[in-house]
C-alpha cells in the first residue's frame, strides 16, 4: 500500500492513510477484479482488513497530495439524496478544475494509461457473457502512476469507491454504513472516446447511484475498486 501524504509539508510517515498501489487484489501483473458491486468490494476490503475508500482518499492518490476532506456537506442537508449529491459534485468540480491534473501529469495524455482497449464484439454495455472486461495487467503501463506511486488510477478499471453525504459515512472515521457509490478512474477506450471527463478530484454524476451497502449496487465489466487503510499512531 502507498501511503497518503502531502509532499509539500509532509513526510510518508506522517501519512494517517494509505491506499492500495494496484486495483485490487492490489498485486501487479494481475487482471484487476471486475463485475463487483460497490457492497461486495467493501466486504472484500473489510475481509483484508482494509476498508472501501472515500471518494477523497482516492483523489489525493491521484493528485499526489493529501489534503482536507473537500465535500460540502452543508449543501446535501434537507435535500434528497440525489440532489445532494448533484450540488456536493458541481460545488466541487467548479472549486478544483483551476488545478486539474491526471495521475500522470497536468494535462490528458493518449497511450499513458491502459486507455487502448476496446469493446467485446457483440457486448451490449452490460451483459456477462457477451462483454470482457478487456482490461490489462495491473501495472503494465509504469507510467500511469501518481506521485504518491499509486498506479492505474487512470485508465484500466473504473473503481468503486465511497461517497459521505455527512461526516458520519466517512470511511476513514471508522463508519460501517458508510454512503454512496460514487465511480472514480477513466474507461479503458478513453483514447478513442472520452466518454466523461477523468481527472483527479472530477467527481461524475450519481450514474447508477445507491448506497455503497444496497444489495443491488451496481456491477459492469469494466468496474472494480482498490482498498484503503487508516494508520494507527504507532504504525505511522
Amino acid at each position: 500500500m502507498a501511503p497518503l501524504y502531502n509532499p509539500a509539508t509532509q513526510k510518508p510517515e506522517d501519512a494517517k492513510a494509505c491506499i492500495d498501489q494496484f486495483e485490487f487484489p492490489d498485486i501487479p501483473c494481475t487482471y484487476p477484479v471486475v463485475w463487483v458491486k460497490a457492497q461486495e468490494a467493501a466486504q472484500l476490503c473489510a475481509a483484508e482488513g482494509k476498508r472501501l475508500c472515500d471518494a477523497n482518499e482516492w483523489e489525493d492518490a491521484c493528485q499526489g497530495e493529501a489534503q482536507p476532506p473537500d465535500y460540502r456537506f452543508d449543501l446535501a442537508q434537507g435535500v434528497a439524496p440525489e440532489a445532494g449529491i448533484r450540488l456536493m459534485r458541481e460545488a466541487h468540480n467548479r472549486a478544483h478544475a483551476p488545478d486539474k491534473r491526471w495521475s500522470y501529469g497536468p494535462a490528458y495524455q493518449p497511450r499513458i494509461c491502459a486507455t487502448g482497449s476496446f469493446k467485446s464484439a457483440g457486448c451490449n454495455g452490460g451483459n456477462w457473457t457477451q462483454c470482457g472486461s478487456n482490461t490489462y495487467p495491473t501495472g503494465s503501463f509504469p507510467a500511469c502512476r501518481s506521485p504518491l506511486d499509486v498506479y492505474d488510477l487512470n485508465g484500466n478499471a473504473a473503481e468503486h469507491m465511497n461517497l459521505p453525504l455527512n461526516p458520519t459515512q466517512m470511511s476513514s472515521r471508522g463508519s460501517v454504513t458508510l454512503g454512496y457509490t460514487e465511480m472514480k478512474g477513466s474507461w479503458f477506450i478513453f483514447d478513442t472516446y472520452r466518454a466523461h471527463e477523468d481527472w483527479c478530484r472530477w467527481r461524475a454524476p450519481s450514474w447508477h447511484g445507491t448506497r455503497v451497502l444496497d444489495p443491488q449496487s451496481h456491477s459492469n465489466y469494466h468496474l472494480g475498486f482498490r482498498c484503503c487503510n487508516t494508520l494507527p499512531p504507532t504504525q505511522r
